[in-house]
């Protein structure tokens, strides 16, 4: 699957999270909320991380790792979209300039 795929199948599920936010809050999550959202996931990602690091027990936690990591890359694709970032060219760009520094550094 491409990025733009990744991309166009986060911002469905969000519509569908629109609607039921409407339907259950009577308005739409702020990119505060949704953002504050991420942090909860981030925590719980960091939980996992130690889990399958072996320094906490957590039951099946492998599976939950992809699961929130995958919560996690919605977010970031949702809040992106949201505040008007092209997250693949942000990204692309940010790794070429961050390998072009470490490189440096290497004197490679």
């Amino acid at each position: 699957m491409k990025f733009r795929d990744l991309e166009k199948s986060a911002l469905q599920l969000n519509e569908l999270y629109e609607q039921f936010e409407i339907k259950r809050w009577g308005r739409i999550w702020t990119t505060t909320e949704l953002a504050l959202g991420f942090v909860g996931d981030v925590g719980d990602l960091a939980k996992l991380i130690q889990a399958n690091a072996g320094i906490r027990d957590i039951d099946d936690c492998k599976a939950k790792l992809g699961h929130e990591l995958s919560d996690c890359l919605w977010s970031i694709i949702v809040l992106a979209n949201k505040c008007g970032i092209d997250l693949e060219a942000e990204f692309v760009r940010n790794t070429r300039e961050l390998a072009a520094y470490v490189s440096g550094e290497l004197g490679s």
